[in-house]
């Protein structure tokens, strides 16, 4: 079993994004079995919310739906999870002065094909929507290359 946590802020926009992008590679590939998937925010201000109304319209278009609720990370998340992806450089320097003891343990997710940051989309339009869900759709195909059994 791999498992796989993605990590943005709130915990309603890009995370869930990225783990409904990857529930759906993984069904299309008949891999839901050979792993585990969840994602959670830095902060708790969206705990026990869903995804935001954006992401849930880009994910429906896109057939990778599911049912989402908010969560904020745990320390046990970073021994739990094999695979940690954050969105971009603040989650992940908040992510290690949450958890010191975790360092090294978690990398941007854009890393995964070429570098950068996955912009947070939460202040613009459906657009940035769009341009999240295709940044993430290809570094999560660029993830499965190279860890999905084939």
């Amino acid at each position: 079993m791999t498992r796989v946590l993605f990590v943005c802020m709130g915990n309603i926009c890009r995370s869930p994004m990225a783990e409904g992008i990857l529930r759906r590679k993984l069904k299309e590939r008949g891999l839901e079995g050979q792993f585990e998937v969840d994602s959670c925010g830095t902060g708790g201000w969206h705990e026990g919310e869903p995804a935001d109304p954006r992401t849930e319209w880009v994910l429906a278009k896109h057939n990778a739906l599911f049912p989402h609720t908010a969560r904020r990370v745990r320390a046990e998340d970073l021994s739990y999870f094999d695979h940690v992806f954050v969105m971009d450089y603040d989650n992940l320097h908040t992510l290690e002065r949450m958890f010191p003891e975790h360092k090294g343990k978690a990398r941007l997710i854009l890393e995964l094909n070429g570098g950068g940051e996955v912009p947070d989309p939460y202040y613009g339009g459906l657009e940035g929507f769009e341009r999240v869900y295709q940044m993430l759709d290809e570094a999560i195909e660029a993830f499965l290359n190279a860890h999905a059994p084939r």
